[in-house]
């Protein structure tokens, strides 16, 4: 590989940072001793500017490209957003209802099939009715479900290291 740029990052198979390389994992680095890569990167990724600036960390992340498209979300490097798991919650449902239909009518079956709800004589008879519907359950009657647990929300990925360049070319602007 010829000379990286610094500040450059790529990605790679391996369990180790090649020498003049680290892992983007957002580690504080010396500004003194990495002037050039601070002079690229500043403050962008972390660090107090005076004496550390910080690497990129995109361990759990996926790497989005920056600015602006037609119709998309204007996007800055260095910002972070997303969440491994999401819990959804009654507002992020659509809207809708758990209506039960029934009716006074004496049952006169004894499956469901597409038939409704009906009064029962005795236990244990015929429940159903193929009448139409003359009532609606009291709302108090349909019960609640759901445990309020996150779940993952995370798209198909492959586990690799970004490593950015600590040593070479400094990237002209030109």
């Amino acid at each position: 590989m010829s000379e990286p740029y610094l500040g450059q990052i790529t990605l790679g198979g391996w369990n180790f940072a090649p020498r003049g390389w680290a892992f983007c994992h957002g580690q504080l680095l010396p500004i003194s001793q990495y002037s050039a890569v601070f002079s690229l990167l500043g403050t962008t990724f972390g660090g107090d500017g005076r004496t550390t600036f910080g690497l990129p960390d995109t361990r759990g992340r996926c790497v989005v490209g920056a600015g602006r498209g037609a119709g998309l979300t204007d996007r800055r490097i260095g910002q972070r957003s997303g969440a491994e798991t999401t819990t959804l919650n009654v507002a992020n449902m659509p809207s809708h209802s758990h209506r039960v239909n029934a009716t006074n009518a004496i049952g006169n079956l004894t499956g469901p099939g597409s038939d409704f709800l009906a009064k029962s004589e005795r236990t244990a008879q015929k429940v159903y009715h193929n009448g139409p519907a003359t009532v609606q359950m009291d709302a108090g009657m349909i019960e609640s479900v759901g445990g309020n647990t996150s779940f993952n929300n995370m798209q198909p990925y492959l586990v690799m290291n970004y490593v950015i360049a600590l040593q070479g070319i400094f990237p002209s602007r030109s």
